[in-house]
C-alpha cells in the first residue's frame, strides 16, 4: 500500500511508546517526533543532525546567528578585541547556571571551546592560531591568539553540525575523540537521562533557573523562553505511523514528514506545515578526481553541460516548485556568497549531443564509470539513477553499484581505482547552511588527498580560502568567496543539483514554532 493511502486510512494508529495517559495530551507536555533515532548524546563528538538538535534543547552558546546569518551574542554580554587582534575578551551575562546548579564560569567556557576546537573543522582552523583558551576572571573568557583571526565570531556562532555548546569544565575536559555520557548544559531544558531509551524516547524538563536573554527570539538568538514543562521525543521510524499519530493528536509535532505525505497532512485542518529551514538543503553530485574518467576536466564539464537540475529536483520532491528550486552555486543561493560565476555551462540550454561529442573527443567513449548509489535512502536513490542514465547517453560504460547507504559511506572512502573497489560518482545532500562558510565548505575546498571524498585539488582555491580567513571585513570576504566559487565551478569540483526545502508539521494547537537551523523548543506554546 502506498504511504499516502495508508496514512489516510489509519489516522488512529497509536504511536509506539505512548501510554494511554500520554495520549490524553497533558497540555504541559510537548510531544515531538524527531527525524531519526538519537544514538549519540555528544554534539561535539558527532556531526549527526539529530544530536545537534538535542544539543540546542540542552545547551546554550556564546553566540548564535540570526535569520540573516549574522553572529549575535547569546550567553555573551559582549566582547572586546585588542588593537593587534591577538586578545579577545568575552564577558558572560549575569545569572547563567548549569543544570546541576553550578554557575557558568569563564573557565567552563574556555574548556568547552578548547574541546570543540579540536574536533570541529572550522574550530581546528581557529585552534591552529590559539595560544591559550583561558579566563581573565569568572565572567570573562580570554582567548589569546598567535595570529589575528577576523572570522572569530563566525566560528563561535556556528549553528550547524558540531556547534560550540557550553558545558561544565569537568565534562569539557573529556578527550574530544571520546563521547561524553553525562549531559549537563545551561539551556532552557534539562535532559532526563534516566528516561532515555535509544530507539524509543528521550525526555527533557524545563530548567527553572534558566535566564532568557532580553528580546524576541530569532533562530538561535534572542529570548529563549520555555513554555512547556516537558518535551518528549518519540522515536517513530515508520512515516505512515508518525503521520497517523500526528493526525490523531497523539503527538504534537513531526519534525520531517516525507514529501509524498504532505498533501494528506495539508488537508487536515488541525495540522499546519512550515518550511523549517528557509536556507534549505543542497543536493549535489560528487566526482572522484583521482581516477579516470573524471580526473579529466573535459569529462566533468561534459556532465555539467548535459545535466538538468530539474530532473533531479522533481524526482526527489515532486512537481511542487514551492518545495525546490534550481541553484547553480556551490554556496547556497540566497546567501551572501552565492555565485553562478564559472557555472555558465550548467545554466545554459542542455545540449546532450555536444556533451556526447566532448566525451568522444576526449577519448573517453566507452570508459567505465561506477556510480555508487543507496537503495535505502529515498532522497538520494533517484539522483544516482538519473545520473547513471545520463552517463550512458553520453557514451560511458556505466556500472550502477546499488547497495545500502552504509555500504556507500564505506566505499566512498576507498581511494582505489573503480576496477579495484573504488568509485567514480556519488550523490548526497545536506543542510545548505553547512556550505556557507568557504573555509569548511567540502564542495569547494581544494585540499586534494587531504580533503573530502572525491579529493578535488586546487592550489588557487586554497590560496583564496586562506585569503578569506584573513579578510578584515564582509565586503572583502564576499569578493574572495566569489572568486572561490568561480574557480571551483570552472574546475567542476562538484555539480550542484538544486536546493530543496523540507517542511515540518505540527498541530495548530501550537503557536510560536520558529524557523532556523534546528527545531527549537523555546517560544512554542499551546493555545
Amino acid at each position: 500500500m502506498h504511504r499516502r493511502t495508508l496514512l489516510a486510512a489509519a489516522p488512529a494508529v497509536a504511536a509506539p511508546g505512548l501510554s494511554q495517559a500520554q495520549r490524553g495530551a497533558d497540555p504541559r507536555v510537548l510531544r515531538f517526533v524527531p527525524q531519526a533515532n538519537l544514538t549519540s548524546l555528544d554534539p561535539i563528538w558527532t556531526t549527526a543532525t539529530v544530536t545537534n538538535n538535542h544539543g540546542f534543547a540542552v545547551y546554550d552558546t556564546l553566540y548564535s546567528v540570526d535569520a540573516r546569518f549574522r553572529p549575535q551574542p547569546q550567553m555573551a554580554e559582549g566582547h572586546s578585541v585588542s588593537a593587534d587582534g591577538l586578545t579577545w575578551l568575552i564577558r558572560l551575562r549575569e545569572g547563567l547556571r548549569f543544570h546541576d546548579g553550578e554557575p557558568v564560569r569563564a573557565q567552563d567556557c574556555a574548556a568547552s571551546l578548547s574541546r570543540w576546537a579540536r574536533r570541529d573543522a572550522f574550530g581546528q582552523i581557529l585552534n591552529a592560531r590559539v595560544e591559550r583558551w583561558g579566563a581573565a576572571d569568572d565572567r570573562t573568557i580570554e582567548i589569546k591568539l598567535t595570529r589575528a583571526f577576523p572570522a572569530m565570531l563566525d566560528a563561535l556562532a556556528k549553528s550547524f553540525a558540531q556547534v560550540p555548546f557550553m558545558m561544565p569544565e569537568r565534562i569539557a575536559r573529556t578527550d574530544p575523540n571520546t563521547q561524553i555520557t553525562e549531559v549537563v548544559g545551561s539551556g532552557p531544558y534539562r535532559f532526563l537521562r534516566d528516561e532515555f531509551v535509544s530507539g524509543s524516547r528521550a525526555a527533557y524538563a524545563r530548567f527553572d533557573r534558566y535566564v532568557p536573554r532580553a528580546g524576541a527570539p530569532e533562530w538561535g538568538t534572542g529570548g529563549k523562553v520555555a513554555h512547556f514543562e516537558r518535551v518528549e521525543w518519540h522515536i517513530i521510524p515508520d512515516a505512515a505511523t508518525a503521520g497517523a499519530a500526528l493526525q490523531a493528536g497523539e503527538v504534537d509535532w513531526w519534525e520531517q514528514p516525507l514529501a509524498d505525505l504532505l498533501p494528506t497532512l495539508a488537508r487536515n485542518r488541525a495540522i499546519e506545515t512550515l518550511v523549517a529551514d528557509p536556507i534549505g538543503y543542497l543536493g549535489f553530485l560528487r566526482f572522484n578526481h583521482l581516477h579516470a574518467p573524471f580526473n579529466d576536466a573535459r569529462a566533468r564539464r561534459a556532465v555539467q553541460a548535459a545535466l538538468n537540475q530539474e530532473d533531479y529536483m522533481q524526482a526527489v520532491n515532486g512537481p511542487d516548485r514551492a518545495l525546490w528550486e534550481t541553484c547553480f552555486s556551490l554556496f547556497p543561493c540566497g546567501t551572501d556568497y552565492a555565485t553562478t560565476a564559472g557555472a555558465e555551462r550548467l545554466q545554459g540550454p542542455r545540449n546532450l549531443e555536444r556533451a556526447r561529442a566532448e566525451i568522444a573527443e576526449a577519448g573517453l567513449a566507452g570508459a567505465r564509470a561506477v556510480v555508487i548509489n543507496p537503495t535505502d535512502f529515498a532522497i538520494i536513490r533517484p539522483m544516482g539513477e538519473i545520473t547513471a542514465d545520463l552517463l550512458r547517453r553520453l557514451g560511458l560504460n556505466v556500472d550502477l553499484a546499488a547497495s545500502d547507504w552504509g555500504t556507500v559511506v564505506t566505499r566512498r572512502a576507498n581511494r582505489e581505482a573503480p576496477e579495484r573497489g573504488g568509485w567514480s560518482i556519488f550523490h548526497s545532500f545536506g543542510q545548505a547552511g553547512n556550505f556557507i562558510n568557504p573555509a569548511v565548505n567540502p564542495l569547494t575546498r581544494g585540499q586534494g588527498a587531504q580533503g573530502w571524498f572525491g579529493w578535488y585539488g586546487s592550489e588557487a582555491v586554497e590560496r583564496l580560502t586562506a585569503e578569506w580567513l584573513d579578510a578584515p571585513d564582509q565586503a572583502q570576504r564576499q569578493r574572495v568567496a566569489a572568486e572561490i566559487g568561480r574557480a571551483a565551478n570552472s574546475d567542476v569540483s562538484t555539480v550542484p543539483l538544486g536546493r530543496f526545502f523540507i517542511r515540518t508539521a505540527f498541530r495548530r494547537s501550537l503557536t510560536g514554532v520558529l524557523q532556523g537551523t534546528a527545531p527549537y523548543f523555546w517560544n512554542v506554546r499551546r493555545v
